[in-house]
């Protein structure tokens, strides 16, 4: 892993996702808060922006003091553009690796089988995306904590993990509404005089957090507003790239962006109403095993219908998964093999790693004739993306099937999900 190509490597003038790393450790240390998210003389936001909240900020503040004091060259303004020594490529992918917070939260929900004991936690998937892309690691290892708090019933606890990760990466927010659904319904459970009392504690527990962390941003209207333009870019359109969504499929087909003007209202109206069966069920049950299941299917029906989503993401959708091992082992191991397969701009060794790994851990049932044409699929495309060269009218011809084609799954597990929850599971003892 150590030795695989970083995305972007010398390729100027962008140098790939490395360099926004690295850049940011730059810009934090070197510029003041308030500078940090504002487009300046110091700070081009063409050139790698921080479009993350303030902890991600704080923390590349903290990897650019180490650095200063390893190498000050690393973090130099203007001059340490393109940087990518061999030291410094080891000190950035062993500051991924330091804070590796989520392996012990997520393996108390593993135990209970053998075969997959800490299966999810040693997923090739997210080691390999999150050392390279230092960050993803954190945030959900702040999501994983805030989930095994809800478990333990410790809601204050979980609040302010939950609000940290928020705070780290704004795509927590695919994970935002099971979080509020469980504990309002424990509030709900409560009774009106110690549920409006959990109630306000959790307010005030989540307002606390989120000023501590918006601090030095909270001196103006201005600055809390320049950093909210970045982390919410509604100006960008409804997508970029080749993701596995439903918006990059039909674009296939029909040109959204072009023909629907309020494509804002839009994903938003469609991600709410996907999300809306589940966040009901689990206000009027919040079960845990409920809880888990509308991470999924809530997280899912962000990737699939939220605006600007990146390929990324879908490690936030990977991590219910991996806590339903226990409950729907197969049905998560094989997402984790379309989320694995819908990366299709990851080479190829990764991609091998990665599907060898899961079928591994996972044997699939030679009862489920849906999942080896789902494999065989897969294959064949992964197989034509490499030795068929596409035309040169249709240049993203493999990247755009290979979407469409997850997508398709997604939709699949999403409609899955959502019967689990509302009408097989109410008929099973609950946790």
């Amino acid at each position: 892993m150590m030795s695989m190509l970083l995305t972007g490597s010398g390729k100027p003038p962008m140098f790939g996702d490395y360099e926004a790393q690295r850049h940011w450790q730059e810009i934090t240390i070197n510029l003041p808060a308030t500078a940090w998210y504002v487009n300046g003389t110091d700070n081009d936001l063409h050139y790698w922006g921080l479009d993350y909240p303030p902890l991600t900020a704080y923390h590349s503040l903290l990897c650019a003091l180490v650095a200063q004091l390893v190498d000050p060259s690393w973090i130099s303004l203007y001059n340490s553009r393109g940087l990518e020594g061999e030291m410094h490529k080891l000190f950035m992918r062993l500051s991924g690796m330091s804070c590796y917070p989520w392996p012990s939260a997520l393996s108390h929900f593993t135990r209970r089988l053998a075969l997959k004991e800490g299966g999810g936690v040693g997923n090739p998937r997210k080691k390999i995306s999150d050392i390279l892309k230092c960050s993803f690691d954190f945030v959900l290892g702040l999501a994983a904590w805030a989930v095994l708090a809800v478990k333990s019933k410790n809601n204050l606890l979980g609040a302010i993990f939950f609000s940290l990760s928020l705070n780290y990466k704004q795509m927590e927010l695919y994970h935002a509404l099971p979080f509020f659904c469980i504990l309002f319904g424990r509030c709900l459970q409560l009774g009106k005089c110690k549920g409006f009392l959990l109630f306000m504690m959790l307010a005030l527990t989540v307002t606390l957090t989120f000023v501590l962390c918006w601090l030095p941003f909270l001196h103006t209207s201005q600055d809390a507003l320049a950093v909210l333009y970045r982390l919410f870019p509604f100006d960008r359109g409804l997508y970029e790239d080749k993701v596995a969504n439903v918006w990059c499929t039909l674009s296939v087909l029909v040109k959204i962006r072009t023909i629907i003007p309020l494509h804002m209202q839009l994903w938003l109206s469609c991600t709410l109403l996907s999300c809306l069966p589940s966040c009901v069920t689990l206000i009027h049950r919040p079960t845990f095993r409920d809880f888990k299941l509308s991470l999924a299917i809530c997280s899912l029906a962000f990737f699939l219908f939220s605006f600007q989503v990146h390929e990324k993401s879908i490690l936030l959708v990977a991590l219910p998964f991996c806590l339903l091992l226990v409950e729907i082992p197969f049905a998560s191991m094989w997402f984790l093999l379309v989320s694995t397969f819908s990366r299709n701009k990851l080479q190829t060794p990764r991609k091998n790693l990665e599907f060898s790994y899961l079928i591994e851990i996972s044997p699939p049932s030679p009862t489920v004739p849906q999942f080896w044409l789902s494999v065989a699929l897969m294959f064949v495309l992964s197989a034509s993306s490499i030795l068929i060269s596409p035309s040169t009218s249709l240049p993203h011809l493999w990247p755009l099937v290979v979407s469409a084609a997850s997508c398709c799954h997604f939709l699949a597990f999403l409609l899955f999900l959502n019967i689990q929850q509302c009408w097989v599971y109410p008929r099973q003892k609950l946790d």
